[in-house]
């Protein structure tokens, strides 16, 4: 039985299949240098589809895709939820979604300017916070909406915290810990799980 896997461009992908390879999953061509989205294992037992990140919660919801594997900062920022399961934590892409500032900014302020991509994220930390927040919607450069005075502070991931520092941020809070995790469709888990639960296991052996 075939099942189709959702990936996404960049560090997941990079990092994702060399260990579908050792599950036996191979399509034989260099994906990242293709221009093609879809692409057929060698064994013919598989299909993996190329899409962006904040897709890919999406496609696995919907059905259009069995299994997805993505980060965790993607799912809990996507809107929904209710059609798929989170079966497996792969273990790369570690990192932090935190808060950063300019260094010795004062964020002691009545109602913060918060600058992220990460909007239901950010909204869900300050209201724990109890901090009232306007939240600057922003699809990439988060570190220089504080800079240019857009923002007083932001959210978004951080690494090494090389970028941060080369712009005058420095991390504050960490919000959560993200890694890449395995997500299925919740009808392909009772239509095809003997398929499903072979590759789960097959991928928590390697990873």
């Amino acid at each position: 039985m075939s099942l189709t896997i959702a990936l996404n461009r960049g560090r997941i992908l990079k990092e994702c299949l060399p260990l579908l390879a050792r599950c036996g999953i191979d399509v034989g061509e260099d994906i990242s240098a293709s221009r093609k989205l879809v692409f057929d294992s060698v064994c013919g037992n598989f299909q993996l589809l190329i899409v962006r990140g904040s897709d890919v919660p999406t496609y696995v919801e919907h059905g259009a895709a069995d299994l997805g594997v993505t980060g965790k900062d993607t799912l809990l920022e996507h809107d929904g939820g209710s059609g798929y399961y989170e079966r497996l934590d792969m273990g790369i892409g570690r990192c932090q979604l935190m808060t950063a500032a300019p260094v010795g900014a004062d964020l002691d302020l009545p109602k913060l300017r918060v600058a992220t991509k990460f909007v239901r994220v950010a909204q869900d930390h300050y209201a724990r916070l109890r901090q009232p927040v306007s939240i600057i919607a922003l699809s990439g450069a988060m570190e220089i909406a504080p800079v240019m005075g857009l923002a007083d502070c932001i959210v978004d991931i951080v690494d090494t915290g090389n970028t941060l520092r080369a712009n005058g941020l420095e991390a504050l809070d960490s919000i959560t810990e993200v890694s890449t995790r395995l997500i299925v469709n919740k009808a392909a888990m009772k239509t095809k799980y003997d398929a499903v639960e072979a590759l789960i296991t097959q991928l928590r052996a390697v990873v």
